[in-house]
């Protein structure tokens, strides 16, 4: 899964490039994605995530194991 966060399941978005003269050509708009590693207190082991911005706020929110038990439900990872 490249470019996908494995928290809120944000990826890449096509768009346009839009000239002064109104001409369009087609861009790419990438999420924040970062490689982190999180420790996992229930395991006592690092978890390594590809995370966006937004995963790791959602990360602190809510804790760790509450994001990575959402992400499995919604089938963005498999095991962690």
């Amino acid at each position: 899964m490249a470019r996908v966060c494995q928290i809120t399941g944000k990826k890449r978005v096509i768009g346009n490039n839009v000239s002064h003269s109104k001409r369009r050509t087609k861009r790419e708009f990438a999420p924040n994605l970062k490689t982190k590693r999180f420790w996992l207190e229930s395991e006592e082991r690092f978890v390594t995530l590809k995370v966006s911005a937004a995963g790791m706020r959602t990360i602190n929110k809510n804790g760790l194991e509450a994001a990575l038990k959402s992400a499995q439900t919604k089938g963005l990872i498999d095991i962690y």
